[in-house]
């Protein structure tokens, strides 16, 4: 069983746009320096999960700059999980530098419209600092209120840069995961390293509500990593993802498979995790993918 917690797709409607998107939008400019011809839509993602039998996936934009963009992204979320109720989950984009009202009215909007998240949130991208108590704190106080994980981009301190790497670095996430504890949070991109601070002693009981994707993993760390990370924060922390398009299916699927995990770790990390923080009854949800 396979949750993949992480992929994007975007409206067919983005086509041909690149110079229009790219002056509205900071985060489109930041993570599309040039037109984008591999997007992925709710049609080619199905296309991809069937091929490599992936029974879900979590769907979001990206951490759009603009109101307009982000609500023509969120609009278009609502639509596909409709279409998909079975195969995709919708997670919405905001930017907490909108301000109070109009974040907490398109998180509201969207929650009714059936998505289940706010992400994935690109902090450098948007303006906005995610260790500001008082600015974060709307945002943050909503989405427990309404049980809503909020998925946020994260980044290593060291290494290559690419785009849209930003300086959401551990010590920036652990500042917000302390601030709010009672907030279901999933770091991106393994946390930046985060969950090697799992060694500490003082750590895990802050990580209690936290959790870590192993999105675009093969650009970041090698295969080993998910031994290793397993040993510091444990399995039952890590999520399958892959942020598809970038990432294809196969190519991560093997990875995992091919760690020295037990299969019980294995299980949990492709789906059982997942499935258990978005509340799914898995059963239903295999004979959907299977085809009824």
């Amino acid at each position: 069983m396979i949750i993949d917690f992480h992929c994007h797709i975007l409206p067919p409607s983005f086509s041909g746009r690149h110079i229009e998107l790219a002056k509205l939008d900071a985060t489109y400019a930041t993570l599309f320096p040039e037109a984008r011809s591999n997007a992925a839509t709710a049609e080619s993602l199905l296309e991809a999960m069937d091929d490599s039998g992936v029974t879900l996936s979590v769907a979001m934009g990206f951490g759009w700059h603009d109101e307009e963009v982000a609500r023509e992204v969120n609009n278009y979320l609502i639509q596909a999980v409709k279409r998909f109720p079975e195969r995709l989950v919708g997670f919405c984009s905001v930017n907490p530098a909108w301000g109070n009202e109009r974040v907490r009215a398109e998180i509201e909007r969207c929650a009714a419209s059936g998505l289940k998240g706010i992400g994935e949130l690109h902090p450098d991208c948007q303006g906005f600092d995610i260790t500001d108590c008082a600015e974060m704190a709307p945002m943050m106080e909503l989405a427990h209120d309404l049980e809503l994980p909020v998925l946020i981009h994260t980044s290593e301190p060291v290494g290559h840069q690419y785009p849209g790497k930003g300086k959401t670095t551990p010590d920036r996430v652990y500042a917000l995961i302390r601030n709010f504890p009672g907030n279901t949070i999933i770091c991106a991109h393994w946390g930046g390293g985060l969950p090697f601070y799992g060694l500490m002693p003082e750590v895990p009981a802050e990580l209690a509500n936290v959790y870590f994707d192993t999105a675009v993993s093969p650009f970041l760390y090698k295969p080993d990593i998910f031994n290793v990370a397993s040993r510091a924060i444990g399995a039952d922390k890590i999520l399958f993802a892959t942020d598809y398009p970038l990432i294809q299916h196969r190519r991560l699927i093997g990875q995992l498979e091919e760690s020295c995990l037990d299969s019980s770790s294995k299980a949990a990390i492709f789906g059982g995790n997942g499935a258990k923080l978005l509340r799914l009854d898995m059963d239903k949800q295999e004979t959907s993918a299977q085809g009824g």
